[in-house]
């Protein structure tokens, strides 16, 4: 494991923040890190980075035992955060010389660095450009751009894609890919389900200070069961059709609006060809498809919430 936390507690007076949390990451990994407001995720990863100091279980990152106290271990790491850190007044290339200044580089190798990382997130011919003058999504790269300019090993992303343009978050969500296909572990959190869902090799859910469940995105969608819809238009629709679907074992609704039915078994029936069957008898279908569960599906069963901002601890 690159990073471990085990049954770390933390505490903000009488509140509760991190409540035994274990998390595990990976070498190389994408770990989609989800929880609904509240969850801890922000206390987590300033625990993880050594920006604060837990009260209770273990941290350790690279083999090392993580505080407060480590620099070591905090130079190997690039923190993208949810605000934008950088500074209106100073370039683009002022921006990242200071940034890599503070992990220690210098001269040709600071220099080489800046190049590499401007051409990833694609600001090269903005770098003496000050960022007041860039728009969002520009300056959401240029974040990036300051946070992995020591090329760490481990880049955590807290919500990197707030508040920009389509074209600017699948930029940054294919970045993400180059680094992790170049050996970086990333850690990365969203509220747009459908990022993690794109990008993670594994995710973690946690709720009220814990990992509830973690897994790939198949491990998590075995672990719930799920009803199964059916969406069709049928060609002739008829109350016969309907009393026969109604009548199939395990179905559980069957809802009619037109030509367009809605059928809703129970997890596990298997009666896909068995409405396709009845629907063809009964004068055929325009369309046919099978609802799919989602991340969303998994996330609101575990935790009976949707993810929204998370404002808090």
């Amino acid at each position: 494991m690159l990073a471990t936390m085990t049954n770390v507690v933390k505490r903000y007076g009488d509140t509760t923040a991190l409540d035994h949390l274990n998390l595990n990451i990976k070498q190389g990994e994408i770990l989609g890190l989800l929880g609904p407001n509240g969850a801890g995720k922000t206390t987590a990863i300033r625990v993880l980075c050594g920006l604060i100091n837990a009260d209770a279980g273990e941290i350790n990152v690279f083999g090392k035992t993580q505080n407060i106290s480590n620099l070591q271990t905090r130079r190997d790491i690039g923190l993208v955060t949810q605000n934008i850190t950088v500074f209106n007044d100073l370039s683009a290339l002022d921006n990242l010389k200071y940034f890599g200044g503070l992990y220690g580089l210098t001269g040709a190798k600071l220099n080489a660095n800046i190049k590499e990382v401007l051409d990833f997130v694609e600001l090269a011919d903005r770098a003496k450009k000050r960022p007041k003058t860039f728009s969002g999504g520009m300056q959401r790269r240029l974040n990036i751009a300051c946070a992995l300019v020591h090329k760490p090993k481990l880049v955590i992303m807290d919500e990197p894609t707030v508040g920009i343009d389509p074209q600017s978050r699948n930029h940054i969500l294919e970045s993400v890919k180059k680094l992790a296909a170049g050996g970086t572990t990333v850690i990365y959190t969203s509220h747009y389900m459908e990022e993690v869902q794109a990008i993670s090799d594994r995710i973690s859910i946690m709720d009220t200070g814990r990992v509830i469940a973690e897994g790939t995105i198949e491990e998590l969608m075995n672990r719930i069961q799920f009803e199964s819809r059916v969406h069709l238009h049928a060609i002739t629709p008829s109350e016969a059709m309907t009393e026969e679907l109604r009548a199939i074992s395990g179905v559980k609704n069957v809802t009619v609006n037109g030509s367009h039915y809605i059928v809703t078994s129970s997890s596990g029936s298997g009666n896909v060809s068995r409405i396709m069957e009845i629907a063809t008898r009964n004068g055929g279908v325009t369309s046919f498809s099978e609802e799919k569960p989602n991340l969303e599906d998994v996330f609101l069963t575990l935790t009976g919430k949707k993810l929204r901002d998370d404002q808090g601890v």
